[in-house]
């Protein structure tokens, strides 16, 4: 309701279960009180004050709370739940306003928080909706200033240095919590009236999400942007506006970001109409998203355009019909049609401009990707559109989800730029290390830091360590990288003593580094290379890698301390992640090299690890995770001459997610029609020889691995999904 047709305020106090003042809202409790009292503007008179507790469903209040407002739980089971409470508030103020002879009317509240931050973020998640006048609103604080250019900056004001600074009489202790808060409220709009103020520019919460296209030309303030992390994988962009429910996203505004296979990585660049908003946003830290905690965190506008930001104009040209609802297709026959997508989603759900509605995903060479975007007018119409996922189309079953605009933008760059396959580390070498080695031993000499920002180095983890920077072994630095070869966020430092790592987790647990705690936890080096191998350390002590393949176990590492030695032409043919230590006899192995260690070829810090936590086992440069064989068929092997436990030279694919009953006779099975023989499978195996999940197969040619990723990554053998990567 605008200012221009409200001749009445309703001044407005509200209070949550937990805490109060510049942290309303922030911890995510409920609200316990509503008080408020209705004023008209031209004749300067008030209506009856009215206040009401509100029954919370947990009513375990702070201490704050108990201390600033007096209440009780015993006095709030005895209460309304809110939604009855906001009925009577309509009803009241209606009855409020009629014997004033006034018709309509604008909230007033101190500042932006309890409508923004506790009323619309509270009714969203207890699915009712809030009437009308709750989308408009005087935030007092602003009027004030306003009204007062000389007075404290809107951030610093409160009720009390409102009314200190024009000197109003009013004895808080007198009054009852809230009541007090309204009456000076009251007082201070009667003062600013007399100075003339008019209310003309209410604040507004808006509705609903717009969708809508970004292009790469415009320019993203970096004080807009926040990053939400720990998304569920099937979070649509109206999920993530609902999560900030109150707070004014700009149009197009949320960019879901995708993993190096075209799939959400449970990460959203999100950007707000104004820095304000986007401040209110990151209050909203660890809230919850169902049964999810999301964090938040400041992101640049840089981030957000190489994500959201488009060029092509048939792009744009497609996301120029407003409020639409996108869905992305996945796994279409390439020899679908435009007829072939509109027959396959029916006359129940028909697509907005019929053909001109449908963007086919395609490779720079024209070639189709299998992907497809559609529009749907309406959510009635999406929804019977999503009844259909996994149904078939020709020979294949087709995956239905939601979608964004950002998504449309981020999947056309990356299929335009190069095919959707996954990127792998730089062809490695063998190098031989220096006298220091990463350790072993059950010593707890190391720490883990965890929770890094990103963007941190080296310098930045030095300079947070500050003095105890003199107690690291020399190249002791340990950056862990996932599977991308991006920074994980975790790193371990080796140090001198057991008792100097003790000193620095005492001393660095839970520092600042940039905007982000980091978490520092004393560790062996044993268990380092647990974690470099895939699993998880924590205080409760060693859990296994996050997935259910098998993986080594802590005691197998004694072991294999050195890297295994393979052909420098299969080291330059074959990635990190498909490396196999080469058959030898116990003999052959003593005469090997003293130690060699695989590093990327440009690597100038030797002491830079490269492993990845997800989704399989992983493989750091001085550690080999698989062997092809279970150990007998290994030393049989190693009777014959030069019988290779690599496959042959060609175009190698790796399969992950296998069951583990898989044989050659199911993978030809599931790569029919691709001119695969047995002899081009190797299943890889564990060192308890047990099958590992995974296999690497030999294609004929590059265009037919690369077909056959394109075509099969994702697809069911048995009942798991299997992920192909091109090696």
């Amino acid at each position: 309701m605008t200012a221009s047709h409200s001749d009445s305020l309703v001044v407005l106090f509200g209070a949550t279960a937990g805490a109060y003042g510049a942290k309303l809202g922030s911890d995510e409790r409920e609200l316990i009180l509503l008080v408020w009292q209705v004023v008209d503007l031209q004749n300067k008179k008030v209506g009856t004050l009215h206040k009401s507790l509100v029954k919370a469903d947990n009513l375990d209040l702070s201490d704050q709370c108990r201390e600033v407002s007096g209440l009780t739980p015993e006095g709030l089971g005895k209460a309304e739940p809110l939604d009855r409470v906001l009925q009577q508030f309509s009803q009241l103020v209606s009855s409020d306003l009629k014997v004033l002879g006034r018709s309509s009317y604008t909230l007033c509240s101190d500042g932006q928080l309890l409508i923004r931050q506790v009323l619309h973020p509270e009714t969203s998640k207890k699915n009712f909706l809030l009437s009308d006048c709750f989308y408009s609103f005087y935030d007092l604080r602003k009027e004030f200033h306003t009204c007062y250019p000389s007075s404290a900056a809107v951030k610093d004001q409160t009720i009390k240095t409102m009314a200190e600074y024009l000197g109003l009489g009013t004895d808080e202790a007198e009054e009852d919590f809230g009541v007090w808060q309204v009456k000076t409220m009251v007082a201070i709009i009667f003062s600013m009236l007399s100075e003339d103020h008019i209310f003309t520019e209410p604040e507004t919460v808006k509705h609903k999400y717009e969708t809508g296209p970004c292009s790469k030309s415009e320019t993203v303030d970096s004080e807009t942007v926040i990053r939400a992390r720990g998304l569920p994988w099937q979070s649509s962009d109206q999920d993530i506006a609902r999560f900030f429910k109150g707070l004014n996203i700009a149009k197009g505004g949320v960019a879901l970001c995708l993993n190096s296979q075209g799939r959400r990585n449970g990460e959203a660049l999100v950007r707000f109409v104004n820095s304000e908003q986007r401040d209110l946003a990151l209050e909203r830290h660890k809230h919850h998203m169902g049964s999810r905690y999301i964090e938040v965190y400041k992101a640049t506008g840089e981030e957000f355009l190489k994500i959201a930001g488009g060029t092509s104009n048939e792009v744009a040209q497609f996301l120029s019909k407003e409020n639409q609802v996108i869905i992305r297709m996945r796994g279409l026959p390439f020899t679908a049609t435009q007829e072939d997508v509109l027959g396959f989603l029916g006359s129940e759900c028909p697509v907005t401009g019929g053909k001109e509605g449908l963007l086919f995903v395609k490779y720079p060479d024209g070639r189709p990707t299998g992907d497809a975007f559609v529009l749907f007018s309406c959510e009635e119409y999406a929804q019977n559109a999503l009844k259909k996922h996994k149904e078939i189309l020709g020979k294949r079953y087709i995956e239905l989800f939601r979608s964004t605009a950002a998504e449309v933008q981020q999947v056309l760059n990356r299929y335009m730029s190069t095919p959707l396959i996954p990127t792998l580390p730089t062809p490695i070498i063998p190098v031989i290390p220096p006298p220091y080695t990463i350790a072993t031993g059950s010593i707890r000499d190391c720490v883990r830091l965890r929770g890094l920002p990103y963007t941190a180095g080296i310098d930045d983890i030095l300079e947070f360590m500050g003095d105890a920077t003199g107690d690291i072994k020399p190249h002791g630095v340990h950056m862990v990288l996932n599977q991308q070869g991006r920074p994980s966020g975790d790193a371990f430092i080796q140090m001198k003593s057991a008792d100097k790592a003790f000193m620095v987790a005492q001393k660095c647990h839970k520092k600042m580094m940039k905007d982000r705690y980091v978490e520092v936890f004393q560790c062996s080096g044993e268990e380092m290379n647990f974690v470099l191998m895939g699993g998880t350390l924590n205080r409760s002590g060693l859990s296994p890698p996050p997935c259910k393949l098998p993986c080594l176990s802590p005691p197998a590492y004694a072991a294999f301390q050195t890297a295994a030695v393979i052909p420098a032409e299969a080291a330059a043919l074959y990635q990190p992640q498909a490396l196999l230590p080469s058959t030898r006899t116990p003999q052959a192995s003593a005469a090997a090299p003293p130690t060699v260690t695989y590093y990327p070829a440009q690597a100038a810090q030797l002491y830079m690890n490269y492993t990845a936590y997800y989704p399989s086992p992983p493989v750091s440069p001085t550690t080999v995770g698989y062997i092809a064989a279970p150990p007998g068929a290994v030393a049989a092997a190693a009777t014959a001459t030069h019988t290779p436990i690599l496959p042959q030279p060609g175009a190698l694919v790796r399969m992950q997610g296998l069951p583990y009953n898989t044989g050659m006779k199911e993978i030809l099975s599931f790569f029919q029609g691709y001119q695969l023989q047995a002899d081009s499978i190797l299943m890889l195996y564990n060192f308890s020889g047990q099958p590992s999940g995974e296999a690497l197969v030999t294609f004929p040619s590059l265009d037919l691995a690369k077909q056959a990723v394109a075509e099969r990554n994702g697809q069911l053998l048995g009942s798991r999904c299997v992920q192909l990567y091109l090696v």
